[in-house]
């Protein structure tokens, strides 16, 4: 998926060049390497189910696991969207081929899926769509092994899925068809997050203040989750075209407090 860049979610030219040798995030980058190879791994277990149920006919729970096997790879998406070529064939959006010149028959991935779903009812048409889909995140799975991570590219990343919420989900253009919007909204906030808290010591160090400014702007997105969320242990969203206008600005109001604290992790570099 292609990030749009809002000036409030770049983190700088400073963040690309402030990286010191005095720090080590030898640690933190394993660490996170093992977060996305296992929520690719999840990835891979769920969209396997999701393609027997498509290939069985079974539209319903087809469905329920369009969203669900995609959360995972909305929160690994730092990793796995820099990987150019295996991005936008699992998960482009229509209007983002037509972007770039190419029309439906360039189409592949999940949100092909989501329109035969949903407009038609039926898994019909989506079978050779789902095999290609698994095979596609097979490949992902291998490439993850030889991603390049480093304490950067975690920064970035987090901002990134911040300015994805803001430019795709907030405005209900991700998931036109199905409506399931907040299953991602709610992803990349949590993928966003695991990598604040794997950074969260080396930026207690730096500046206590912001860490609890940014804990305190998590904590507020989450709670306005949690009020869509009609799962106590799990995730079952309300549709988004269901939310109010006041609802839908509160998300994005709290989306861009979260942003402008985060932004500022690079400090972390220094």
């Amino acid at each position: 998926m292609k990030f749009s860049k809002l000036s409030l979610f770049v983190v700088g030219a400073a963040l690309a060049t402030s990286l010191s040798a005095k720090a080590d995030f030898s640690k933190e980058v394993s660490e996170y390497r093992a977060y996305v190879i296992a929520e690719i791994d999840e990835l891979l277990a769920k969209t396997t189910e999701f393609v027997d149920k498509i290939n069985a006919g079974d539209v319903e729970s087809a469905k329920r696991l369009y969203a669900l096997s995609r959360m995972h790879y909305e929160r690994s998406e730092p990793i796995a969207e820099s990987f150019g070529e295996l991005d936008p064939k699992i998960d482009a959006r229509l209007a983002d081929l037509q972007e770039d010149g190419k029309s439906e028959k360039d189409w592949s991935g999940f949100h092909k899926i989501e329109k035969i779903l949903w407009e038609t009812g039926s898994t019909k048409g989506a079978e050779a769509t789902g095999a290609q889909l698994l095979n596609d995140i097979k490949e992902l799975r291998a490439k993850t092994l030889t991603a390049k991570v480093d304490a950067e590219l975690m920064l970035t990343g987090a901002v990134d899925l911040l300015n994805e919420v803001s430019t795709s989900k907030i405005t209900g253009e991700e998931d036109i068809f199905s409506k399931t919007d907040l299953y991602d909204f709610a992803a990349n906030i949590e993928g966003a997050q695991k990598i604040y808290d794997i950074l969260k010591p080396h930026l207690l160090k730096k500046d206590k203040n912001l860490a609890k400014d940014i804990e305190a702007q998590f904590k507020n997105v989450n709670a306005l989750l949690a009020k869509q969320n009609f799962s106590k242990d799990g995730y079952d969203f309300k549709a988004y075209d269901k939310l109010s206008q006041n609802e839908i600005k509160e998300l994005a109001e709290a989306v861009n407090k979260l942003g402008e604290p985060l932004s500022k992790m690079g400090v972390i570099l220094d």
